[in-house]
């Protein structure tokens, strides 16, 4: 209802984007994922060593991000090499600090009507 307040520029995301942005990290194994790759690059064998779940499951989560935009894969010879993609990371957070204006300016003008009240 309120998507309209935001301003949008050519660096924001699409609401299709911030969808899939958002589902990717609701899964605490994604966001650790993504906490690892933004730390350095990491093959999706390292990736998979560190949870208890097996290779695909973990290749999964990987192409979830990817899809998502949070991470991208490159291939090294034989492995496939993950990389966090912090510019996601930024447009995601400049979306959340919009809304938090929003929200901020609202709170300001309830604070001014209770104090128009109290007078």
């Amino acid at each position: 209802m309120y998507n309209h307040m935001v301003v949008r520029d050519a660096r924001e995301l699409s609401d299709a984007d911030v969808d899939r942005i958002f589902r990717a990290l609701a899964d605490a194994t994604r966001r650790d994922i993504v906490r690892r790759t933004l730390l350095g690059e990491a093959s999706v064998s390292e990736l998979a060593g560190a949870y208890d779940m097996s290779f695909a499951a973990v290749q999964k989560h990987v192409g979830v991000l990817e899809g998502a935009g949070l991470v991208t894969k490159h291939p090294n010879g034989r492995e496939r090499i993950v990389r966090g993609n912090p510019d996601t990371i930024l447009r995601a957070q400049a979306l959340l600090d919009r809304y938090e204006q929003i929200w901020r300016s609202r709170i300001d003008r309830l604070d001014d009507l209770l104090a128009g009240t109290d007078e």
